[in-house]
């Protein structure tokens, strides 16, 4: 079990400011996040993308903006739980929380800041025979690990960045790797479909394009998958595994279910400090709602801020609060 000041939903830039502002108030904090890797949408769909509002910055690339976070955060050494999704949200006799996600990580904390962007993301799921018969023996929606992908025979489907880089990481660890594309051409970084082509002439992998996953064969686990050509002439190739690469989309998901204010889709929140109707928790970022609401990242840099001034209340309630610059005192790793 995870004991811990703040458990912080969502990993993103909005969730890693919330450690930064945390930290500054000696409060310990644990991130969990639905996703495989730290960043939310800006590592996941478009890392490459250059982001134009954030004070201090002329442009920055997304992934350069969460790695640059990263550092940043280094002095308060918060932790992480990836790739789960929090299920079920208990209040304890005390006041604490409970959190248990869908892999059964349980984590108990003095307060809740819900940070999840638009929601916890979703793999979109293409209409293939088969398909949802072998989620989990043999098809992922996602790599959480790709030393679990070493000397299978792996097919992977799907046109942007994250079917390219995986392609392209997979070709040294797979004993096969296959992309399944339905253009001639790529949506993913420019850089990145050059090096699947070289990939492809080199024989390292093998490019289907202009072609469609058809179905999803096997006894208990996947041993073949289905293509369909731009003729619609199906043909097979054996395989370990199928990663389907179509993107994801954001869904509220549980949080609809832990008795919060929800309009639209979105969480209600007191402009004092981002709190819910439900002492203890809060909510920053794209995932709340309040009159006057601009869905941006420094929005929500402004909120994670506002919040941690009233968590300190329910972490230290014997404690009072002073307000000190970083100019002043600097940083202080605990």
């Amino acid at each position: 079990m995870i004991n811990t000041d703040i458990c912080i939903i969502g990993a993103g830039p909005v969730g890693l400011f919330a450690v930064f502002e945390a930290g500054l108030l000696k409060m310990r904090c644990h991130l969990i996040d639905a996703l495989p890797q730290i960043g939310g949408q800006l590592s996941e769909i478009y890392p490459h993308k250059p982001i134009y509002d954030i004070p201090g910055y002329p442009t920055v690339k997304a992934q350069e903006l969460i790695d640059n976070q990263l550092k940043q955060i280094e002095p308060f050494h918060p932790t992480f739980t990836l790739g789960e999704r929090v299920e079920t949200l208990n209040k304890l006799e005390d006041g604490s929380f409970e959190l248990i996600s869908n892999e059964g990580t349980v984590i108990r904390s003095k307060v809740i800041v819900i940070a999840a962007g638009l929601g916890s993301f979703e793999p979109r799921k293409p209409a293939v025979q088969g398909l949802e018969d072998f989620e989990g023996k043999g098809v992922s929606y996602m790599v959480k690990n790709p030393e679990s992908f070493r000397d299978q025979r792996v097919v992977l489907a799907g046109g942007g960045d994250s079917a390219l880089d995986w392609t392209i990481f997979l070709a040294d660890i797979a004993k096969e790797v296959t992309l399944i594309h339905r253009s001639d051409s790529f949506r993913g970084a420019p850089d990145s479909a050059q090096k699947v082509f070289n990939l492809a002439n080199e024989g390292r992998i093998r490019l289907l394009l202009q072609s469609n996953l058809s179905s999803v064969h096997g006894n208990g686990r996947i041993s073949k998958i289905g293509v369909t050509d731009k003729s619609k002439v199906e043909s097979f190739i054996e395989a370990d595994s199928l990663i389907p690469l179509f993107g994801l989309s954001p869904k509220l998901g549980p949080i609809a279910d832990w008795g919060l204010n929800i309009d639209k889709s979105a969480i209600e929140v007191d402009t004092f400090d981002y709190s819910t109707n439900v002492d203890g928790i809060f909510a920053i970022g794209d995932i709340n709602t309040y009159p006057g609401k601009l869905k941006l990242i420094l929005c929500g840099y402004h909120e994670a801020a506002l919040m941690a001034q009233s968590a300190f209340k329910y972490v230290f309630p014997d404690q009072k609060l002073s307000f000190k610059y970083t100019t002043v005192n600097g940083i202080n790793e605990f």
